[in-house]
C-alpha cells in the first residue's frame, strides 16, 4: 500500500513539487532539496530527503533541532514548514524502501542517547514515517517526552488500523496550526 500510493502521491503532486522546488531556488539558491542522515527500521541509516527550509549550511550553524523562530528557516521554510510542504520529498524514501507513509519520524543517529537501549531497539522494530503518532496528535506541539512516548505507543501498538487513524487525523492537522 505504501508503494502505491507514494507514486500516486508524487504523480499527482508533481506540480506543487515543482512549484515549492522553484520556490526555494527563486529565494535561496540551490540545493532545493536537504538531506540528512536518519535511522530507520533495524537501525540502519538511510538519507532523508526533505526541500530545504533553511539557509545553506545550517546544519553547521547550529543544532539538529529546530528552535521556535529559528533565525536559520528561510521565509519559503516558515510556509513549507507550517504546510508541512518540506516532507513530500519523503514519498521518494517511501519508495526507496527506507520510510513508511506512516510510523515514528526517524531520528538522526545523535538522538539514539535519548531513549533507554531497550526503548531504542523498540523503536527501530518498525519503519519511519513521513507521519506518525505525535505529528497527528500534536504536531510540533509535542516535548521530546510526549514524542518518545507516542512513538514508543505506536511501535507496540501498530497495526491498518491505526495507520489509517494517523493519515486521517494528519490530513485534518495539516491546517498549518502546530506547525513549526
Amino acid at each position: 500500500m505504501d508503494l502505491a500510493l507514494s507514486l500516486l502521491a508524487l504523480v499527482v503532486l508533481s506540480p506543487l513539487l515543482a512549484a515549492v522546488a522553484a520556490a526555494v531556488a527563486f529565494e535561496s539558491g540551490r540545493p532545493v532539496l536537504f538531506r540528512q542522515v536518519r535511522v530507520g527500521r533495524n537501525g540502519r541509516e538511510f538519507g532523508l530527503y526533505k526541500f530545504r527550509s533553511m539557509v545553506r549550511g545550517a546544519d553547521r550553524l547550529g543544532n539538529w533541532h529546530t528552535a521556535q523562530d529559528d533565525p536559520r528557516v528561510t521565509r519559503i521554510g516558515r510556509f513549507i514548514r507550517r504546510t508541512s510542504l518540506d516532507e513530500l520529498p519523503q514519498l521518494v524514501n517511501v519508495l526507496r524502501g527506507d520510510m513508511s507513509l506512516v510510523g515514528p519520524r526517524p531520528d538522526v543517529p545523535a538522538q539514539r542517547a535519548l531513549y533507554a537501549p531497550e526503548d531504542w531497539a523498540l523503536r527501530c522494530s518498525v519503519r519511519p514515517g513521513i507521519t506518525g503518532l505525535a505529528q497527528a496528535l500534536m504536531r510540533s506541539e509535542a516535548t521530546p517526552e510526549q514524542r518518545l512516548a507516542l512513538d514508543l505507543q505506536y511501535a507496540r501498538e501498530h497495526g491498518v488500523r491505526m495507520d489509517m487513524r494517523i493519515l486521517f487525523l494528519t490530513v485534518a492537522r495539516l491546517s498549518g496550526k502546530g506547525g513549526n
